[in-house]
């Protein structure tokens, strides 16, 4: 059994194996388009057993959305650069402190947080570097901090790529915004020289499901007109207006560790 293997058997237990109370499926079906929710939704469910002691600091929270579904308390501190994104994770009221910094230089003491993660934020930071050193720093001894960020697989599985070549990989990385698609090795040496180290990792999104995403951003367009015009992604956030979107996405939104998986799930410890 190779390493990267041994890491996805030894990981804690999938959704399968834990109750889950919530439909984050639908949860997050009836307020993003199809290709983000169904994503959102596997990386929710992963949460629902690991410990976030507290003060619990979020790296890049955005509108406050996603962690608005994914826990049942408070999250203390969401951190995050965008001063529209922000303002508007205050209606979610997901948050106890809500504060507008770049993660590079956070207005914390050292040792403050005693657990902290970043959903799918930390690919899109051209200077990661300077955030993980930053986070590790207002982290305590041995607190956990969980990421998720897409690997090689997230451009090399895209489906138009084996058409349009590299071109339309570099595009799609464009739109997508995303600086660092890595494997497990390279988030290793940048966790340890942060001050991290790396206890868990597991692969998981299929590469078909990152093709029904990538054909996503095109058939949701229609949903950025709604946005644009009401404010809203989904009209009608009903169970049967999303009844047949639900009934393609689901076999697509498993949360099995997958070896081929297109997205990394982490589970760093700040070291020292």
């Amino acid at each position: 059994m190779t390493n990267r293997q041994s890491k996805i058997v030894n990981r804690k237990p999938a959704l399968s194996e834990v109750e889950v109370s919530k439909d984050f499926l639908f949860l997050h079906l009836r307020d993003l388009p199809y290709f983000r929710a169904f994503l959102r939704a596997v990386e929710s469910s992963y949460y629902q057993d690991l410990p976030l002691p507290a003060p619990v600091l979020d790296v890049g929270c955005g509108d406050g959305h996603f962690a608005s579904l994914t826990f049942d308390h408070k999250i203390d501190v969401g951190l995050d650069p965008w001063h529209a994104p922000i303002h508007e994770a205050k209606r979610f009221g997901a948050y106890k402190f809500l504060v507008e910094a770049d993660g590079s230089r956070a207005p914390f003491p050292d040792s403050y947080f005693s657990s902290g993660f970043s959903n799918s934020v930390l690919e899109h930071i051209p200077h990661i570097d300077d955030v993980l050193k930053e986070t590790a720093r207002v982290l305590k001894k041995d607190a956990p901090f969980y990421f998720c960020v897409p690997n090689t697989r997230y451009l090399s599985e895209l489906s138009l790529a084996r058409v349009l070549g590299k071109g339309y990989t570099e595009w799609f990385r464009k739109i997508s915004r995303v600086h660092h698609a890595d494997e497990p090795d390279v988030w290793k040496e940048r966790l340890e020289r942060a001050g991290f180290e790396l206890v868990r990792w597991w692969h998981y999104f299929s590469p078909a499901s990152m093709r029904v995403l990538e054909w996503g951003h095109y058939f949701g367009v229609p949903s950025v007109f709604a946005r644009v015009l009401t404010g809203k992604w989904i009209l009608s956030r009903t169970r049967w207006n999303l009844f047949f979107t639900r009934k393609y996405v689901e076999r697509y939104a498993s949360p099995e560790p997958i070896e081929n998986g297109t997205f990394t799930f982490y589970i760093a410890r700040k070291r020292r």
